[in-house]
């Protein structure tokens, strides 16, 4: 049977959209499950784990779609987060994790988890600078401030349970999912 491939012919085309398909799934639902946490649900970043995922294994344009996709259709859906600015300003981050993780991991040789952190770690950085650029923007358009204590507050300070869990997490899940479709 004839199917169709990506670009780097590893992994099926529809294959992909279908995990896509998931990690947008899960990103809409996960912020209810850590909801119930209280104070420590939206410091775990949900949103996050579902879009580095799917970068790491789909690659940069599923990554990046994702990443855009969610919390956009999040709020549509169910008003959460509030569209402006935290929605828009997700999305660019977001996207940028997916993008990059998913580009890195492309790009680097190698296997195991090395390379899953060499690929998710600058990932990180890159998304939480992009939220704050785009912050910085809009609350210049709405003059307002954010002020370089705002930014490590929401990038690294109050996200920290979210980083140390991605930095757990995600590669265990990574390194399964490739061990489980190599054999």
């Amino acid at each position: 049977m004839n199917r169709p491939m990506s670009a780097a012919g590893a992994v099926p085309a529809y294959r992909k959209l279908t995990l896509s398909a998931l990690f947008l799934a899960l990103a809409l639902v996960l912020p209810f499950l850590t909801g119930q946490l209280k104070e420590l649900g939206s410091m775990l970043c949900p949103m996050h784990i579902p879009v580095l995922l799917c970068g790491l294994l789909c690659g940069w344009p599923w990554g990046l779609a994702v990443g855009v996709l969610s919390p956009l259709l999040r709020s549509v859906l169910f008003g959460m987060p509030p569209m402006f600015p935290i929605g828009v300003s997700m999305a660019f981050e977001l996207a940028m994790y997916g993008a990059v993780a998913g580009a890195l991991y492309r790009a680097l040789p190698g296997r195991g988890a090395g390379r899953v952190y060499a690929a998710l770690l600058p990932a990180m950085v890159a998304g939480r600078l992009v939220w704050g650029l785009v912050r910085f923007l809009i609350a210049g358009l709405q003059h307002t401030q954010f002020t370089l204590e705002l930014f490590l507050a929401g990038a690294v300070t109050t996200a920290l349970p979210g980083i140390v869990l991605q930095l757990v997490l995600i590669p265990l899940l990574v390194l399964a999912v490739e061990r489980h479709t190599a054999a």
